[in-house]
């Protein structure tokens, strides 16, 4: 019989309401050389990439000087982390939920394409850190998603089997790296989604279904 045994939590869109941050920071450092991503583009092909990727193929598609990659993504960060301090925060239905699963001996962890910076301070203002048993970035990887690469590792890193941890994405990039992992899913629209009882009854559905 299955039984899971641990929760993998994407980030942006998930635990935090931060997909409009990372949109609105990347377009303000790219707007420093006259160039943007549209809001459709965004929704379609970008959202979930990590920063560098989201580069590559500005520079493929519409030939962005490779030169100033570095630059951009400096400057995004840091516009990023101006919106950090000033919009995250705690929420209710994420403590209640990520403290109730702890009390319940769920291991916890985030994987995330964003940097490890990012994710530490992202999970500090919210609140959440102190419930993870530890968190994945771009960083920790060759390939981010969807690229499965940090689920992969995770799982290892959990002790676990795919089928004994539940994923919980929101964007199709993440869900295609969730899947391409064997784990189980949890997709979710919005952060709203995430709570302690979406949650337990897609575990509850899962291990009934074995």
């Amino acid at each position: 019989m299955t039984q899971i045994k641990a929760i993998i939590f994407d980030m942006d869109g998930v635990l935090i309401d931060a997909r409009e941050w990372h949109y609105e920071a990347l377009n303000r450092a790219l707007g420093l050389f006259g160039e943007e991503i549209s809001r459709y583009d965004h929704l379609i092909t970008f959202d979930g990439l990590p920063t560098k990727d989201k580069l590559n193929m500005l520079t493929l598609e519409r030939k962005f000087p490779i030169g100033l990659h570095n630059f951009v993504n400096l400057m995004k960060q840091e516009y990023t982390m101006e919106i950090i301090f000033a919009k995250c925060k705690p929420t209710f239905h994420h403590q209640y939920a990520l403290s109730k699963l702890k009390n319940e001996g769920y291991k916890m962890a985030v994987c995330s394409n964003s940097i490890k910076n990012t994710i530490q301070v992202m999970m500090e203002k919210s609140g959440l850190l102190g419930y993870l048993d530890f968190f994945i970035s771009n960083q920790d990887v060759v390939k981010g998603k969807p690229d499965p690469e940090m689920y992969n590792l995770a799982i290892r890193r959990l002790g676990l089997l795919p089928s004994e941890c539940l994923i919980v994405e929101d964007n199709e990039n993440g869900v295609r790296a969730a899947l391409a992992s064997k784990a189980n899913l949890l997709r979710v629209e919005q952060v709203s989604d995430v709570n302690y009882f979406n949650i337990i009854n897609r575990i509850k559905e899962i291990e009934s279904n074995d």
